[in-house]
């Protein structure tokens, strides 16, 4: 299962979550990836935190 966040203007980042056996990984169109979680409720707040800030 794939999670996608569209991007609010031009300068936003695209972030996904990417399932990997029992993890899950955010990542971002700009190379950012996360840490490995097994929640993915954790890796979608990596990846809220990344796009924000």
């Amino acid at each position: 299962m794939e999670h996608q966040k569209a991007p609010l203007g031009p300068d936003q980042h695209r972030t996904t979550t990417i399932e990997q056996g029992r993890f899950c990984v955010a990542r971002c169109t700009c190379g950012w990836r996360g840490p490995a979680r097994r929640a993915r409720s954790l890796a979608r707040s990596d990846a809220e935190g990344h796009a924000t800030g």
